[in-house]
């Protein structure tokens, strides 16, 4: 019998038993999760550096030919907007989808996102940012739930 508020999903898995010391002395899917975070955080640094500058630059040199300060603006919004649909992001995957498809969902958004940007026109930029927004919001608060999951709660390198 499930429970409304919290429906039973794959991720409802039991927490493990053994002593999964395989990636230098930790469980051996840190070394996946902690290579979606460094990828994710590439993604997101990567595209900060150098979205006010694309804003900025001129139409004559392929950029969106926007004042200097909407530019910054722009771009804080959606370093902004990144971080507040990781509420929903948390919320879709606790009640729907639960941590393992909202990961790969968001890694797949995201991808999607970056793809969307290589096509050379302005509403493919902001259909790529709103992608990139929308996968980093369902990957970011569910990778950390998932590395949780890796460890016993009784495991001393859970908090370390």
């Amino acid at each position: 019998m499930t429970d409304r508020a919290h429906p039973v999903t794959a991720d409802d898995e039991q927490p493990p038993t053994g002593d999964d010391r395989a990636f230098f002395g930790q469980p051996k899917g840190l070394l996946t999760l902690s290579g979606l975070e460094v990828w994710e955080r590439f993604s997101f640094l990567g595209m900060q550096a150098i979205l006010v500058l694309y804003f900025a630059d001129s139409v004559a040199n392929e950029g969106l030919g926007m004042d200097a300060g909407t530019a910054a603006s722009v771009s804080a919004a959606y370093g902004t907007l990144v971080y507040l649909v990781s509420v929903g992001g948390g919320w879709l995957a606790d009640r729907i989808l639960g941590s393992y498809r909202a990961v790969l969902w968001g890694g797949v958004l995201i991808a999607l996102g970056h793809y969307s940007m290589a096509v050379p026109t302005a509403t493919m930029t902001w259909v790529g940012l709103g992608l990139i927004s929308a996968g980093t919001g369902l990957l970011k608060p569910n990778v950390a739930a998932m590395v949780g999951k890796l460890y016993r709660t009784d495991d001393d390198r859970r908090d370390a």
